[in-house]
This record gives structure tokens, sequence and C-alpha cells, in this order.
């Protein structure tokens, strides 16, 4: 397996390094008005989680390409995958009016690890005895619909254990919308700050970081390979029956990577696209985004299914685009699903002891 990927801003395209560069001006610039001074552009809290700022803004969220786009785009895929994408659209603008702290990382195992230690908190796959999903490459694949080489759910598998290896600076997997809630709660009851995951509407804002294009780094599949970690050559001696769906190249890693492995976004974010998909705080609907708010959405007001952005590790390009959509039930628990956190920004500025490194990192 290859090394870990480093990143600079330099292995970023030129206009990325742009919008970057304009990003970091934008957070160090001084205060000039009668209020409060602006918050730092980045924290760090008590588990060791870094966020970063994001500003307030207006983005145009969603939009369904048309199908013959697509199939040239993703010569790959059946035609019928591209007419299947209602619920992406229609494009439409939305506005964050408040500036929020989004995780630059997804959670880690380490991180998670810490706070089942200090909460006494149990995992669902844990707490109900019925476990969640792992990879088993002696798993027959024909007793699954999928054909993937993952069984589940079993007492073996868990955060713990996704079947492969991993180390505690890689996402945490198997992890619930329910479990996501109580890291959250735990986080807001003993630091102070409100912790949550984001909107739908924050997750898009954060991940297009300025772009209107399929990924941060524009309309190729193959720029994911500097970007993220989704399914490529890597992967392919493992599921050699999806060989056409994989990209032309290597991102260093067959399984989850560590994270901050990819360049970030324009936002200084990582891995928002690939590793581990990332529940959101909305629930699924398929006609939402005609009647939604333009100004910071919610989702539905009721539903059965949460909505899980960004793909993962063993995603193909066309559903690690920005603009997708997929979900699962708030109980699921499964080898590619973990989360990212926001923090909220409160209206005083972060004293000394609460915008500290702490001895848990």
């Amino acid at each position: 397996m290859a090394p870990p990927r480093r990143f600079s801003l330099r292995s970023a395209p030129q206009a990325a390094r742009w919008l970057a560069a304009g990003w970091l001006l934008a957070c160090a610039a001084p205060s000039h008005g009668a209020g409060p001074p602006a918050p730092p552009s980045t924290w760090t809290n008590s588990l060791g989680m870094v966020f970063q700022r994001i500003l307030a803004g207006r983005f145009t969220m969603g939009g369904v390409e048309a199908p013959e786009a697509l199939a040239q785009a993703y010569p790959d895929l059946e035609f019928r995958r591209f007419t299947e994408l209602a619920d992406e659209g229609p494009a439409h603008t939305v506005q964050i009016t408040r500036a929020f702290y989004l995780g630059r990382h997804e959670v880690t195992v380490g991180q998670f690890r810490r706070f089942l230690e200090a909460s006494g908190y149990q995992p669902e796959s844990e707490a109900d005895g019925t476990g969640g999903y792992g990879y088993n490459p002696q798993y027959d694949p024909s007793t699954t619909r999928r054909g993937d080489a993952f069984e589940g759910r079993d007492p073996r598998y868990s955060w713990r254990n996704p079947g492969f290896a991993q180390g505690d600076d890689h996402p945490v997997v198997n992890i619930t919308w329910n479990d996501a809630q109580a890291l959250a709660r735990w986080l807001t009851r003993t630091e102070g700050h409100r912790y949550r995951l984001p909107t739908e509407a924050e997750w898009e804002y954060a991940c297009r970081a300025g772009t209107r294009t399929r990924y941060p780094h524009g309309d190729d599949p193959g720029g994911l390979l500097r970007t993220a970690n989704t399914f490529d050559q890597e992967a392919t001696p493992f599921w050699p029956r999806w060989r056409q769906h994989a990209l032309p190249g290597s991102d260093g890693y067959a399984f989850t990577a560590p994270v901050g492995s990819y360049a970030p976004n324009a936002f200084g974010l990582h891995d928002m696209l690939g590793n581990a998909w990332e529940w959101v705080s909305d629930w699924h609907g398929d006609t939402y985004y005609a009647h939604a708010p333009r100004k910071d959405p919610q989702g539905p007001a009721s539903g059965s299914v949460r909505v899980r952005r960004g793909g993962s590790w063993h995603t193909w390009a066309f559903y690690a685009r920005c603009g997708y959509r997929n979900w699962n039930t708030p109980q699921t628990r499964y080898t590619l699903v973990g989360m990212r956190l926001v923090r909220e920004i409160s209206p005083v500025r972060d004293t000394p002891s609460t915008n500290v490194k702490t001895n848990m990192q």
C-alpha cells in the first residue's frame, strides 16, 4: 500500500489556491466594527477535534445535470442511473445566515474512543447486541443483493472492528445517526458550546467551498485521486467485480485513510468527499428542494430516513459528487458511514479556558 499522501496548497488546482488564499485573508482580517472581535478561524476542542470557521454566505444548492452529460462523464454506468436523481433538484439559492465551525476532518476512531471512555456511552452496535457490518473477504457475495464482501449485522463488527485495520487517525465508521447525536450532546454538556450535526445545506455549502462543479476541484472525476479516498485501482483486487467503476489510478488506500491525507478544499476542509459517508441532521424528502426555505433550511419536519452525504472509500466517482444525496434509518450502522460535527459560534468571544488544546488529544 502506498504511503499517505501529503498535501499543500501547491498541490491544489490554481483556482482552489486563489480561493483558499482569499478565505484565509478573510478569516485573518481585523474587525473594524463596533461589535466584538471575530472568533478565531480555527478552534480545537477537548477531544482534539479541529474546527474551521465557515463564514455565512449564499450558494446554489442541488441541481440535476442532463442525463446525456452525465452519461458522457461516467461511461461505465448504465443510463438509467442518470434518470434517478430527481431529489437533487431543483437547483435553488440558499443563504447560510450565520457563521459556524465545522470539523476540519471527520471524527476519528481515537476521538470516538475518548468520548466513550469519558462519557460511558455505549454505541448502538454494542448496546442492542446486534453489532454492525464488516468486510470479510471469505464472505460469499452471491448471498447478498449488492454482491459486496460485507456481512452483518453481526456482533463481531462495530466501530472497533469494521473488518479491516484502522488506526486512531482514521475516520470512525459503523456509527449510527443516534450515536452521532450522543457525541454532540455530550460535548455540548461538557464544554458549554452547542455541538450538532450539520444541516444538509450547511454540509453542501461547505463541501462546494465557492464552486458550482461536480466536485470542489472541478468536473473531472479523475481529480478525486488527489483530493478524496474513493473507489479506485487500489481497491480493485478486493472487489474485482466492480473493476469497471474504479478510477484509473490509485489514491493510496483500499479502505479508510488517515484523515487529512488529501488536499483540502478552498475552505480548508478535508475528506468532504470520500473516506466515510457523513450523517447530517436532516430527514430526507424526495421533493423537499422544491419548497425548502431559502434561509438556513433544516430539512423536512419528519421522515423515516436521515440523509448522509459525501461518499466513502468504497464509493464510485458518480456517487461522490457534491450534490448527491443518500440516506439510511437513524439506527443504521455500516462500514462506510461516519460523521463530522458542527460547533456553533457563541455570541461571546471564546475565552482562553475553552479555546485551548487539552491533554486529551
